[in-house]
């Protein structure tokens, strides 16, 4: 029995020998949990050095990123050629090529230069382009019609006042600048009175008005071997650069027929000739710059040069006298469409005499008029003359015209000549010398008081985008000195 009990306790002992292993093996995963803890508190405090970092240098971490992205953007812009032209088409020759100068503004225009890619908007939830031209084949083939105009037209014959019906004119001063009673009337103008003025706006089988080149001592001088030129243009691309103030952007997108069909001048002054040949852009012995015809103008007759830049851009039909169309582009722009075509586009589709673009910004006369003193681009007192003399006359304020609006941007101009268009330009130029040389105020109040111009096209600012590329100017026309 005792051997028994000495059994039963042999066994109990037995069992009580297991119970240390099981403690060893709980305090091996007891020490495996304390090691555990410590690196995740290691974590934790690996987390808050972190956050401490971050917080005290995150302006860092902020600029640093956006300062080698802006570096990035400037280098990738800078080595940015554009979109390419066409090289069998529209080639920029080297005479009149861009790049020995260094402009104010040449990350805008190197981005801008030689651009062909179209402009585009949404209509009807379909993206399309701005200016519809004929496919290159069709432009190949396309004549304009170069008859004279129709008889039905309410204006047969334009006279243009000049020096030898009046008391003074070439016998009195050879300075073109001369003011008459205090005005920008000179000799070059003659001297519009405001019953000559109130006069020129009726509609007459024979128009007799001012329109510049008023005696042979007004100035705006060209020489010969240029007349001669400008006489045999049927259609002309022209622009120009007084003072030194825009360099020479060589047209592209033009077609062959274009090539072969169309004047491209630029009027230049002895300030611009001298500022471009500094740059290298020298006139080839043909009297060319790349595709451009170079005519130099002598004696001025302005010294405002916005209002010698007024001559060429409202008058070309005095300066090509045979020439059937005409294309204004300002010479802070490429022209980039191909001449024909946009003719075509803008003027015979549209059964328009005229094509000039709606402003950009404003709709209104008076607004636009506002703007002008805000932006300092015309004296508060010139400004509040004309506005004043628009009111009494009866213009209306109204934002709209045939459906569009009733305020224009003049940078880009496509006419057909007729008496029409041509009377209408004259009286525009009138209204520039008289009151301020911003021409936006004063083409709303023409066009309402000749109202017998009806098929006007005023198109919408994308199309204006897409027939130029616009490069600003590059520096500020030097005014002439008395």
């Amino acid at each position: 029995m005792s051997s028994s009990i000495f059994n039963n306790n042999s066994i109990s002992i037995s069992v009580s020998d297991d119970d240390p292993d099981e403690l060893g093996r709980m305090r091996v995963r007891v020490r495996r949990k304390r090691k555990k803890h410590g690196d995740q508190r290691g974590r934790t405090e690996c987390t808050q050095l972190l956050i401490r970092w971050f917080v005290k240098y995150w302006i860092l971490l902020v600029f640093l990123p956006a300062a080698a992205l802006l570096i990035f953007e400037a280098t990738r812009i800078g080595k940015k050629p554009g979109l390419a032209a066409n090289p069998g088409v529209n080639e920029v020759k080297k005479p009149g090529s861009l790049g020995n100068k260094e402009p104010i503004s040449k990350v805008k225009e190197l981005s801008n230069l030689n651009r062909l890619d179209p402009t585009t908007h949404v209509v009807g939830g379909f993206r399309e382009r701005c200016l519809k031209l004929l496919p290159a084949e069709e432009l190949e083939h396309l004549e304009l019609p170069l008859n004279e105009e129709s008889s039905s037209n309410l204006v047969k014959r334009l006279v243009y006042i000049s020096d030898q019906e009046t008391p003074y004119g070439a016998g009195v001063s050879t300075n073109s600048w001369q003011r008459i009673n205090g005005t920008r009337f000179n000799l070059f103008t003659g001297n519009q009175t405001m019953d000559e003025r109130e006069e020129s706006f009726k509609v007459n089988e024979t128009a007799v008005i001012h329109c510049g080149f008023y005696s042979e001592n007004g100035g705006f001088k060209i020489s010969d071997e240029d007349k001669s030129y400008m006489q045999s243009c049927k259609v002309a691309v022209s622009t120009c650069a007084f003072g030194g103030g825009d360099d020479l952007y060589q047209p592209i997108g033009i077609s062959e027929a274009s090539l072969k069909k169309v004047c491209y001048v630029a009027f230049w002054d002895e300030i611009t000739l001298a500022a471009q040949e500094l740059q290298g852009n020298k006139i080839g012995d043909d009297g060319f710059i790349g595709k451009w015809r170079i005519v130099i103008v002598k004696d001025l007759p302005f010294v405002d040069q916005r209002l010698n830049g007024k001559i060429p851009k409202m008058l070309p039909h005095r300066l090509f006298p045979h020439a059937k169309y005409s294309i204004w582009v300002d010479s802070k722009s490429q022209f980039r469409r191909d001449p024909l075509g946009v003719i075509e586009a803008l003027l015979l589709r549209t059964n328009s005499v005229l094509a000039i673009s709606e402003h950009g910004a404003r709709s209104s006369v008076y607004d636009e008029a506002k703007a002008v003193v805000r932006k300092h681009k015309a004296t508060p007192e010139e400004v509040e003359v004309q506005i004043t003399q628009y009111r009494k006359d009866g213009l209306p304020a109204d934002k709209r015209f045939n459906g569009r609006k009733a305020l224009n941007e003049a940078s880009v101009i496509v006419r057909e000549h007729t008496t029409l268009t041509n009377m209408l330009m004259c009286l525009w130029f009138n209204e520039v010398v008289r009151f301020t040389s911003r021409d936006q105020l004063s083409f709303p109040y023409v066009l309402w008081r000749l109202k017998v111009v009806k098929n006007i096209n005023t198109f919408p600012v994308c199309t204006r985008k897409d027939l130029v590329n616009s490069m600003g100017h590059i520096r500020k026309a030097k005014p002439l000195t008395n």
